[in-house]
């Protein structure tokens, strides 16, 4: 198995740079070695279609990007190789778009939600995966644990299935670290 690493932090902490440089360092190393970025943002709006451009611009030109908002698992697999690093941005966005694809249209007479099954086959098959590839993955995350327990059902969950998601990573993962401030903690490995 290779060495993967889950990458935890809170909003602008810095994971992505932080994960950015690691991979870059591990690329030129060797010049057989090749960067896959695995994306799950989705540009519903203006700003966040300037949020997926920035992040485009910021990495290096051999970088190659695979755009994933549901099918992670599917991707890594797909993207695997010797010699290859595959860096997840993000976690959070992968598990909002399908929490979201799962949830019904009527949310105001929810009381307590249960997480769906599409989210529960590609939690499932992500973890099925990952133990599997060749390549090194990081896997950036944000950590939203720290606060109060949200007010609302659909907060809730997410914030329930984002911890549970993580604490199964963190198993599967030779190293996790904790960024805040652009400062890399190490937690495991």
């Amino acid at each position: 198995m290779a060495e993967h690493t889950l990458i935890l932090g809170g909003a602008r902490s810095g994971k992505s740079a932080w994960a950015e440089r690691q991979a870059a360092e591990w690329a030129a190393a060797d010049a057989g070695r090749a960067v896959v970025v695995i994306a799950t943002g989705e540009a519903r709006d203006e700003e966040m279609a300037a949020r997926i451009a920035q992040h485009r611009a910021q990495r290096p030109a051999g970088w190659q990007t695979v755009e994933a908002p549901l099918a992670l698992a599917e991707a890594l697999a797909a993207a695997d190789g010797p010699q290859r690093l595959l860096l997840v941005d993000c976690l959070t966005l992968w598990l909002t778009n399908l929490l979201l694809a799962d949830l019904p249209a009527d949310l105001d007479s929810v009381r307590a939600l249960q997480p769906g099954p599409r989210w529960q086959a590609g939690r499932a098959a992500l973890l099925a995966t990952l133990p599997q590839l060749q390549a090194r993955v990081l896997m950036i995350g944000n950590e939203v644990g720290h606060g109060i327990v949200p007010l609302g059902a659909v907060n809730r969950l997410f914030v329930d299935e984002s911890g549970r998601l993580h604490q199964a990573l963190a198993v599967q993962c030779a190293q996790v670290r904790f960024v805040m401030a652009g400062c890399v903690l190490p937690l495991k490995g």
